[in-house]
């Protein structure tokens, strides 16, 4: 399968990739801020499979061109048959002190870069391909809700309802679109969440998940938000 993964540098994404990497067949594009990590992230796996099967490509979501970013996806991969929207950004911050700059940050990342990567792509992807986005517990109506994040779970909400939406909309392309809204998994994102805080579930376990869950999730499921928490945080 020809997969690209975003926001693969740390955290879940970037044990995705290295779940991912060891199916027989798999060639990745893992795609970050952070050009040292993706790099370390490839070269650990084209190591361990004595073969090119990770390739980086640093890119900022919330700046970069988006049309230069597929240019080089369709270079290197050509079809797609995995789309992972796992980049995110979190803003842990008293309502009354947010900053209309910080909202826009929050969004560009959370919900205008999937929607844009996602569309960009739509030629790439294959009949019988899976996009998943990466959403949050603190996305889902109804579930608990905590200070300081307003800005991210209002985004993470736009992504579970975009997801609902593009599905609608590549349906007849047969591109099946899901959410896996995560509770708490443990990764840097949750630290500065949750300082001090210990999640059930590593970051491993849940890359291990989102790997199966990317490959055969749209067996079972089409423009469905689907919990994957033990808690919330």
């Amino acid at each position: 399968m020809n997969i690209v993964i975003t926001g693969a540098s740390s955290g879940v994404g970037l044990e995705t990739a290295r779940k991912l990497a060891d199916n027989p067949g798999n060639r990745i594009i893992v795609i970050a801020r952070s050009n040292m990590k993706i790099q370390a992230l490839a070269g650990e796996c084209n190591i361990r499979k004595q073969e090119t099967v990770v390739q980086p490509v640093q890119f900022d979501l919330a700046k970069g061109d988006i049309g230069n970013l597929v240019l080089q996806i369709n270079r290197q991969l050509g079809k797609i048959d995995i789309l992972i929207n796992n980049a995110g950004a979190l803003l842990n911050k008293p309502l009354g002190q947010i900053t209309p700059t910080e909202i826009d940050d929050i969004f560009n990342v959370n919900v205008k870069a999937p929607l844009l990567l996602t569309q960009a792509l739509i030629p790439l992807l294959k009949p019988g391909s899976h996009v998943v986005n990466i959403g949050s517990m603190g996305g889902v109506q109804g579930s608990v809700k905590f200070p300081g994040l307003s800005v991210y779970s209002a985004s993470k909400g736009a992504l579970s309802v975009l997801t609902e939406c593009l599905a609608a909309e590549l349906a007849d392309k047969k591109i099946a679109v899901n959410c896996l809204a995560f509770g708490s998994v443990q990764t840097e994102m949750l630290e500065k969440a949750f300082p001090g805080y210990k999640a059930p579930v590593t970051a491993a376990e849940m890359g291990a998940f989102v790997a199966d869950f990317a490959q055969n999730g749209h067996k079972y499921f089409n423009g469905k938000v689907l919990p994957v928490s033990l808690s919330t945080p």
